[in-house]
Order: C-alpha cells, then sequence, then structure tokens
C-alpha cells in the first residue's frame, strides 16, 4: 500500500485532533502530519507553498466549524487558486455536523471527495489512502 508524505488536519477541537494524529500514527501509512487550527492558517500555508509540492499535503481532513475561517469559507478561497496548485490535494470533510443540508451541499463542491461524520477511525483512513 501507498505511503502518504502529508496529511493536514483543519480543526480546532484539540481532542479531536489528538485522537485523529494517534489514529494515523496506528497506520503508519502517513510520514507528516500538520495541524492548523483554522482555515485561514491553512489558505495562508497553501498559497505560501502554491509551487511547492513537496509541502503541500496530499490529504486534508477539513472541518466546517471552526473561528476565523470555517470550512465554508476555506473552500470557497480554496477554489480560487486550485488550479494554481503545484499538487492535486484530496480534501475530506471530517465534521460532527449531521445536517442533510451540509451533506448535499458538500457533496456539490467538486474540491470534496467525501463528507464523513466525526469521529474518524483507524480503518476509515485505511480506506481513504487506499483510493489514492
Amino acid at each position: 500500500m501507498n505511503t502518504i508524505r502529508t496529511l493536514s488536519i483543519i480543526d480546532d477541537d484539540e481532542i479531536f485532533v489528538f485522537l485523529t494524529k494517534k489514529a494515523i500514527q496506528q497506520t503508519n501509512l502517513i510520514n507528516l502530519i500538520k495541524v492548523f487550527g483554522n482555515g485561514l492558517d491553512a489558505i495562508n500555508f497553501l498559497k505560501e507553498n502554491i509551487d511547492n509540492p513537496a509541502s503541500l499535503p496530499e490529504i486534508i481532513l477539513l472541518d466546517l466549524s471552526m473561528p476565523i475561517m470555517d470550512g465554508w469559507e476555506f473552500l470557497e478561497e480554496y477554489l480560487l487558486f486550485m488550479p494554481k496548485l503545484s499538487r492535486k490535494i484530496t480534501i475530506y470533510i471530517v465534521t460532527s455536523s449531521i445536517s442533510p443540508f451540509d451533506i448535499v451541499k458538500a457533496k456539490s463542491i467538486s474540491a470534496v471527495t467525501d463528507f464523513i461524520i466525526k469521529p474518524i477511525t483507524k480503518e476509515k483512513l485505511i480506506d481513504i489512502i487506499k483510493t489514492l
């Protein structure tokens, strides 16, 4: 199975981040985990590294509800510069929202691969990695 060099978690929930990092480490399939507590920090990082594919994550786990810039705002901004990125990034929304509106909206955005309701398991992470 392929290994992933970098995965980013964009989420302000410290407990979720801690547990997800543990699950990721148990897969032994991801070398580096970058965490951003809000969408703005993540957008700024992506823009700063737009021409540096080695720094860009292969996978993003994106929460919807965060301070400063939420997941929806992140996606709006991301879609504007996505074609200029030097690497394809696979985005999964990982949220506690069970709103049918959020699910339909997420699936209508081309950059979003899937909508996952928290928590995310080690098995689900392995499935995600297998699809890349």
